[in-house]
């Protein structure tokens, strides 16, 4: 059942400590199929390297085990909370990546001074009010700062990334955690301008424009 949702999840998972996200079993990633509406996602307390497609959870909207072995990740409750409130999240990415966190536990914004923020979000990286653990106030508190956005930290916890995919949730992650650290050490240096509003938007609209490949042509050229 959702073979290659299973595959692109578990992948997902492994990039996270790949890319310097998370210690331990800390921090996961779901997918959510867009036919069935049915969520995959990591177990609980596994450590990364273990996992494998087989180990992925499969639930229902409601937190129903589907298929799967094990116990769905402790966050399975915050990711269900979060794709029944948005209808165009089909990803959900959590960390504790040490820069973005960073900004957390201030409870302060990344402030849209890289292009990478800019690009992917077309905004700041906005941080919540301080959330009681569990899914209700956190996928609350999210929704609050996110608003339609992509991306949010919590007061004291870490980053919430969503996408229209895991792989894309993934690399906003990666991407808020590489511009968290550029700015955090440009902050030391003194203070920082964010980009004017008018480039945000520009730098958004290019980037969706011009990334990637698409067609025929851009394939074979």
């Amino acid at each position: 059942m959702l073979e290659s949702l299973k595959e692109e999840v578990c992948e997902q998972n492994h990039e996270l400590p790949r890319n310097g996200l998370v210690v331990g079993s800390g921090g996961n990633v779901s997918g959510r199929d867009p036919q069935t509406g049915l969520i995959v996602i990591k177990p609980s307390g596994v450590k990364f390297q273990k996992l494998t497609p087989d180990t992925m959870v499969v639930v229902d909207p409601d937190g129903t085990i589907i298929e799967g072995r094990m116990k769905p990740s402790v966050d399975t409750g915050l990711h269900l909370y979060l794709y029944r409130a948005r209808d165009d999240v089909f990803g959900i990415t959590h960390t504790h990546s040490p820069y973005a966190s960073s900004f957390a536990a201030r409870g302060e914004r990344i402030p849209a001074v890289m292009t990478p923020i800019t690009h992917m979000l077309g905004r700041d990286v906005p941080c919540s009010r301080y959330a009681t653990p569990g899914e209700v106030d956190t996928g609350k508190a999210i929704l609050e700062a996110a608003g339609g956005g992509w991306a949010a930290l919590v007061k004291a916890h870490g980053l919430f990334a969503m996408g229209k995919s895991a792989t894309e949730s993934t690399s906003f992650a990666m991407y808020i955690e590489e511009a968290a650290m550029t700015t955090h050490l440009a902050m030391l240096r003194g203070p920082v301008e964010e980009l004017p509003e008018a480039e945000i938007d520009r730098c958004y609209d290019w980037f969706r424009k011009n990334y990637g490949q698409t067609g025929e042509k851009a394939v074979n050229s």
